[in-house]
């Protein structure tokens, strides 16, 4: 069976640096970070009590049709979570043209993920068990159905009347990752012409925070909360925990090319591993993620030396940044002091199950416009002497350079580990 090409032909974002892609894009060239204090609850006796947050959201960017009271009455009992998932998709559908007359609409699927799905909804409810407890059981009907991680995919399902695969996927920070590969593997064995896929979180409450605080994964810099997050630092010490979503729309060549639509670049292969070590440290020497890499690679038949750019999932924790680093040499060899590595979650912090659709975002965006945004917050002698510093970790400053062949990586609590491979797309190749 032949496979069929994938493109890309629409995006979508709503992120920490921008409710839009090309905010978030030109925020991620200027190094600019996302963090800052926590604003959607008192989090004064938290240890952490910072955040990538996203700014300036109403859930009137989640409508279709703002002026439609019926649509407002259903997306304001949704879950933050779905609510991005549903503004991010908003604007890949549109930029896509998939609503165009003559798309056949049983053929586009929606496969959206979340790691967490609606953990404030889920909050709330507990909450409000333990209020009324001595009067026996209240829930609200909508308890279920709002909380559940898949919900948001049927949202935009049922709102755009796409009836192809739809689903959603859970492994923790793969997710979204995940999602794509699935995404690429429906569209190039023929299964639909398009998918709208991506991630989507809102974890910033207090059992997110709290939960994350208490396992020591995240940063307690609050002096300075925009230099928290320095992959690849000596002075790392933890992620910051991110929320948004971000959506892009797969779709077969021949389809987009037929009815004229705008290509991004080209999803060239897609791999998946686990780590089969620990719930959530990464194995020491990276071999889950040395895996991952080179099952993506062989995936997208391609050699190692091709790869110009990879978007790392360099989270900023001390265990995590040093594995990882370690598999990219074993995979790339001598190539891994050629190419450029970033880790863009020094800006939009860690999105969980957002976190890989922000970071293929920005490798299709680097494939289109020859530029690979940077890691910020990385100071002179500020050096872990485990980490080899002739590899490109493109500190500090984005870096124009040619690039055809990007990958990024994203591992889960679990030892959920997935890649991506983007391409730039030229016609007529």
């Amino acid at each position: 069976m032949e496979l069929k090409r994938v493109v890309v032909t629409g995006l979508g974002a709503i992120t920490p640096l921008g409710n839009d892609v090309d905010t978030t894009w030109q925020a991620a060239l200027k190094g600019e970070s996302g963090a800052g204090p926590i604003t959607h609850f008192d989090a004064s006796l938290f240890k952490t009590q910072f955040a990538c947050e996203v700014k300036g959201f109403d859930y009137k960017m989640a409508m279709y049709n703002p002026d439609d009271r019926a649509e407002m009455k259903e997306v304001r009992r949704t879950d933050l979570y779905s609510q991005y998932a549903l503004a991010a998709a908003k604007q890949a559908i549109v930029d896509a043209r998939l609503l165009d007359e003559g798309i056949d609409r049983n053929e586009v699927g929606v496969i959206f993920a979340s790691g967490i799905g609606g953990l404030h909804t889920f909050e709330n409810e507990a909450g409000n068990y333990a209020k009324n407890e001595a009067d026996g059981p209240r829930y609200s009907p909508f308890f279920i159905p709002t909380m559940i991680a898949d919900i948001a995919a049927g949202h935009i399902s049922m709102r755009y009347g796409f009836r192809g695969p739809n689903f959603g996927v859970v492994s923790a920070c793969a997710t979204s990752t995940n999602a794509m590969i699935d995404a690429f593997n429906y569209v190039r064995l023929g299964k639909a012409t398009a998918i709208v896929t991506g991630g989507s979180e809102a974890p910033i409450f207090p059992a997110g925070v709290g939960g994350f605080n208490a396992m020591r994964a995240i940063s307690t810099r609050n002096d300075d909360p925009k230099t928290a997050s320095r992959p690849f630092s000596a002075s790392r010490d933890g992620f910051v925990i991110g929320e948004g979503a971000v959506c892009l729309i797969f779709e077969e060549l021949e389809h987009a090319l037929a009815r004229g639509a705008r290509i991004y670049g080209e999803v060239i292969g897609g791999g998946m591993s686990g780590d089969a070590h620990h719930i959530t440290a990464p194995h020491p020497e990276g071999l889950g993620a040395k895996l991952v890499m080179q099952r993506a690679i062989d995936d997208a038949g391609i050699r190692p030396d091709e790869v110009d750019y990879v978007n790392v999932h360099g989270t900023s924790t001390p265990l995590g940044d040093v594995g990882e680093a370690k598999a990219i040499k074993d995979v790339f060899g001598d190539h891994a002091y050629q190419m450029n590595i970033s880790s863009t979650k020094s800006m939009t912090g860690h999105m969980l199950g957002a976190t890989g659709a922000m970071e293929a975002l920005f490798c299709v965006l680097a494939c289109q416009h020859n530029i690979v945004p940077p890691t910020i917050n990385h100071a002179d002698g500020d050096d872990d002497e485990q980490l080899d510093y002739k590899m490109n970790f493109t500190f500090n400053k984005a870096q124009e350079r040619e690039v055809n062949i990007a990958l990024s990586n994203t591992f889960g609590f679990g030892g959920h580990n997935a890649s991506i491979i983007v391409k730039k797309y030229k016609v007529g190749l």
